[in-house]
C-alpha cells in the first residue's frame, strides 16, 4: 500500500468554496479535500494520520470473488473434524462447533453463545452480507436496502475473530502436545484458508467505492462559504451535510446513507466511564477465580490465567507463555489505563499531544479483540479433553468474567469518540484554521 503521506488539504473557510468532493476524518473531524490516488495508495488525514480512504481498482470484484471463495470453505470447515486428541488407548474427534457445545453442555452458556458468534455465526453472517451487497452491484443494481446491509457489514466485523480463534487452537495445540498425541483435521486446513481469503477479501473491498455507487460525496461549494461550524458527517459514510435547526424530538439523517447523524456520539464520555469502570470491576474476579480445571485420572487443580502462564513457563514454553501473558494480563490492563487517560484528559480539555493520543485510541481499538484467545483455549480443550475418568477439562467461572472483561472494553473503545480529544482546539480556532465537523 502507498500511503500518500500528506494526505488531502484541510479545508479553510477562505477557500471552502472550491467543486472538489470533501470529507471530514472521522477520529479529529478536520474537513479536507479529496483527491485522487494511485492504485493501491491510501490518504492519511493531514491534521491527525488517521486513514480516510484507499484506491482499489476492481474493488467490488475482487472481494466479491473472495467473498464466494469463503463461502466454500466455511462450509468444509464446518463440516469435516477439526480436531482428534487420543490418549491412553481413547480418542475424541472436534469439529468446529464442539467448543460452544462443550461449553453449553457444562453449564457456561454465556460462554458457549459468545464463543459460538464470535467464531462462526458473525463471520458466516458477515460473509453472507458481503455477497448480498457486492452481487448485485457488479450486475449493476441496487439491492433492496443496501445502505442498511452495508453498514450492518461494517457493524460486524469487529466481532468476527477467526483469527483470534486460531491463535487459540495454536495454544491448546502447544499445551496438550506432551500429553498426548493430536492429529490435524481437513477443517483445520479450510478453517486456516478461510481467515487468509477473508483478510484479502476486507483489503480487497474499499467502503467509499461502494457509498460512490449510492452517491457522490459532497462538495465544499455545497456549502457554500464560511459554513465550517455548521457541517456534520456521517459516522457510517462519511458524507458531510449541513446542520439545520430540527423540531423537538426529531433527528437528522445522513442523506445518502439514511443514518443518524450526531456531531458526535451521544453521551460518549459518560458511557464509556461507566463501561472502564465495569470492566475494572470485573478484572479482578476474572484474575481470581480458576478459568478452567484440569482433571487427569481423577486428580487435578484449578487454574487461573496467571497460573496457567506459570505452568507453560515451568514447561518451558516460553513463546506460548508470552503470547498468553500478553494477550490476557497485559492487553486488558493497557485497555483500562489507556480509556481511562484518554477520558480524564478530554474532560480536563487538555490540548497536550493532540496527535500521540488520537494513535493511542486506535490501538486500543485494534488490540482489544485479541485478548478472546483465552477464551477460545478453554472451549478448545473441554471439547477435546472429555474422556471420563482418564482426562476432562471443565470451565470455570472466571472464564465468564474475563470474558465479560474483554466484550466491555470492546464496547468502551467503541463508545468513545475520538473526535473528543481534539474539541479541546476548538475554542481557539482562529480565522484560516481548518474546518471541522
Amino acid at each position: 500500500m502507498n500511503d500518500v503521506s500528506a494526505g488531502p488539504r484541510a479545508v479553510n473557510d477562505d477557500d471552502a468554496s472550491g467543486a472538489a468532493p470533501v470529507i471530514a476524518c472521522h477520529e479529529c473531524g478536520t474537513v479536507q479535500h479529496m483527491r485522487a490516488l494511485p492504485e493501491g495508495g491510501a490518504a492519511r488525514c493531514s491534521r491527525c494520520g488517521a486513514m480516510l480512504y484507499r484506491e482499489r481498482r476492481d474493488s467490488i470484484e475482487h472481494a466479491l470473488l473472495l467473498a464466494l471463495a469463503a463461502l466454500i470453505l466455511f462450509v468444509i470447515a464446518n463440516t469435516f473434524p477439526f480436531l482428534t486428541f487420543e490418549l491412553e488407548g481413547r480418542a475424541d474427534t472436534s469439529t468446529l462447533l464442539s467448543g460452544a457445545r462443550s461449553l453449553y453442555e457444562d453449564g457456561m452458556w454465556p460462554l458457549a453463545l459468545l464463543v459460538l458468534l464470535t467464531a462462526t455465526l458473525v463471520p458466516l453472517v458477515w460473509l453472507l452480507s458481503v455477497t448480498y451487497v457486492l452481487l448485485p452491484l457488479r450486475l449493476g443494481r441496487l439491492p433492496w436496502r443496501i445502505a442498511d446491509a452495508f453498514r450492518f457489514t461494517e457493524l460486524l466485523r469487529p466481532w468476527a475473530m477467526m483469527e483470534v480463534y486460531l491463535l487459540g487452537v495454536i495454544v491448546a495445540y502447544v499445551k496438550l502436545s506432551e500429553l498426548a498425541r493430536l492429529e490435524l483435521g481437513i477443517a483445520l486446513f479450510a478453517f486456516v484458508g478461510l481467515i487468509v481469503v477473508m483478510i484479502a477479501a476486507e483489503a480487497a473491498l474499499e467502503p467509499h467505492e461502494i457509498w460512490r455507487r449510492l452517491g457522490p460525496q459532497a462538495s465544499a461549494r455545497q456549502f457554500g462559504g464560511r459554513r465550517g461550524r455548521a457541517l456534520i458527517s456521517c459516522h457510517n459514510c462519511d458524507q458531510l451535510a449541513v446542520m439545520r435547526p430540527l423540531p423537538a424530538g426529531a433527528a437528522a439523517h445522513c442523506p445518502r446513507c439514511g443514518a443518524i447523524l450526531h456531531r458526535r456520539k451521544p453521551n460518549s464520555l459518560a458511557r464509556t466511564w461507566a463501561l472502564v469502570v465495569a470492566a475494572a470491576i470485573l478484572y479482578i474476579p476474572a484474575n481470581l477465580l480458576p478459568v478452567m480445571t484440569v482433571v487427569y485420572f481423577g486428580r487435578g487443580e484449578p487454574d487461573t490465567i496467571l497460573s496457567g502462564v506459570k505452568e507453560l513457563i515451568q514447561a518451558g514454553m516460553w513463546p506460548v507463555a508470552l503470547l498468553v501473558f500478553f494477550a490476557s494480563i497485559t492487553v486488558p490492563v493497557l485497555k483500562l489505563i489507556g480509556l481511562t487517560f484518554l477520558l480524564i484528559t478530554v474532560q480536563r480539555r487538555s490540548r497536550w499531544r493532540l496527535r500521540d493520543r488520537g494513535l493511542i485510541y486506535r490501538i486500543i481499538e485494534q488490540v482489544g479483540r485479541w485478548s478472546m484467545v483465552d477464551i477460545f483455549m478453554i472451549s478448545i480443550l473441554v471439547a477435546l479433553v472429555n474422556l471420563g475418568s482418564i482426562a476432562t477439562i471443565e470451565p470455570g467461572a472466571g472464564a465468564i468474567c474475563f470474558a465479560a472483561v474483554v466484550i466491555i472494553t470492546m464496547f468502551a473503545s467503541m463508545s468513545f469518540d475520538p473526535r473528543l480529544i481534539w474539541d479541546a482546539e476548538e475554542s481557539s480556532d482562529a480565522e484560516g484554521t481548518p474546518v471541522r465537523a
